[in-house]
């Protein structure tokens, strides 16, 4: 099978050495011809994963032409503000057959668009079930070393999923299948968000116990907008829902966690994100998660507070204590299966 993996940045980089490994021919392709040149003359990602081996099957080019030739399984690796963009270059170059395996976290902020709307609006019709999202707790770094991982694969066609859960799955990564885009999607987005607001509480220094309760409520939010756009409220407590949402939350390997450490420590947003280098989709998704939410009713108080923070100027020292002096109620109240309850959507566990 040929891989073209578009984006070569640290997670773009790691699907497509996971893939290459299994001696599949895969082509990276990225606008930062000085990432590429080091992966086909060196074997490295100097930038984003300094001194990892990378197979020599996994080879770059920066015309988006020379990587998609060819290609039978197209991963898309670009952040989510530009998926649009790359996919409407790369449609002219592609035959209706290629399957599509998007690990693109977000919602577009224009149109408030899942990864998976975004595509289906930009490629005809026909090519609609060859769409899979590739989603779970799975830190770039540690599947480039090849440390074991468990992600979810979601698509619509059983035969497609199937075709890219083979692909992908190795001796240390592998790949469960779910027919449920929406829950993989939102759950793999929002958690980003969630992630800053857990990073303000531990640059505030509130303890375990704070971001614990964060995890947990945070969950509740995702839960209620998933469920609300049709999602399976098991998918959320699965491996691209709690999962992911631990992981990021809880690992000074991540960096939106880190982006919420920063803010709450009183860096600028500015200054952190120069520091970082790369993206952070949660300081993006922040907004469009937020009129999302506003959209469709759906309550998201930590959401709503790290927009403010990211945004308005809100103080971190004040967004946390802000949300413990919420009105009390019940854990579950409000949830009901595949309904409403006072203006909330969700689940009762």
């Amino acid at each position: 099978m040929r891989v073209a993996v578009l984006g070569a940045g640290s997670w773009g980089t790691a699907l497509g050495a996971t893939l290459a490994s299994k001696g599949f021919p895969v082509r990276v392709w990225d606008i930062d011809r000085e990432v590429l040149a080091a992966i086909a003359d060196r074997h490295e990602n100097a930038r984003y994963l300094p001194g990892v081996a990378l197979p020599p099957s996994l080879t770059a080019s920066p015309d988006l032409a020379e990587a998609l030739d060819g290609a039978e399984l197209v991963v898309i690796v670009v952040p989510s503000h530009v998926v649009r963009t790359v996919v409407e270059q790369a449609r002219p170059l592609l035959n209706d057959r290629v399957v599509f395996c998007s690990a693109a976290k977000g919602i577009e902020v224009e149109t408030l668009m899942t990864m998976s709307e975004v595509l289906r609006d930009v490629l005809p019709e026909g090519m609609h079930q060859n769409l899979t999202f590739l989603s779970g707790p799975s830190f770039a770094a540690e599947v480039a070393r090849g440390l074991p991982t468990a992600v979810t694969v979601a698509g619509t066609c059983e035969t497609v999923t199937r075709r890219v859960q083979e692909a992908f799955h190795t001796t240390f990564f592998r790949p469960y299948t779910s027919t449920d885009v929406t829950g993989v999607e939102i759950g793999g987005c929002v958690k980003n968000v969630v992630a800053i607001a857990a990073g303000i509480s531990d640059g505030l220094e509130m303890g375990a116990n704070a971001r614990a309760a964060l995890i947990t409520r945070g969950l509740a939010e995702i839960s209620r907008l998933a469920v609300c756009r049709g999602a399976d409220p098991l998918t959320l407590v699965g491996l691209s829902g709690l999962g992911d949402l631990m992981l990021t939350c809880s690992s000074t390997l991540s960096r939106n966690h880190t982006v919420g450490v920063e803010l709450g420590r009183g860096r600028s947003l500015d200054d952190i994100k120069a520091a970082l280098g790369q993206v952070a989709e949660g300081v993006l998704n922040s907004r469009s998660t937020r009129e999302l939410a506003l959209k469709h009713g759906v309550d998201m108080p930590i959401s709503e507070a790290v927009y403010r923070v990211l945004y308005e100027g809100y103080s971190p020292a004040e967004a946390v204590p802000e949300l413990m002096m919420r009105t009390p109620k019940p854990e579950n109240g409000g949830y009901s299966r595949g309904g409403t309850v006072d203006g909330d959507v969700g689940f009762r566990p």
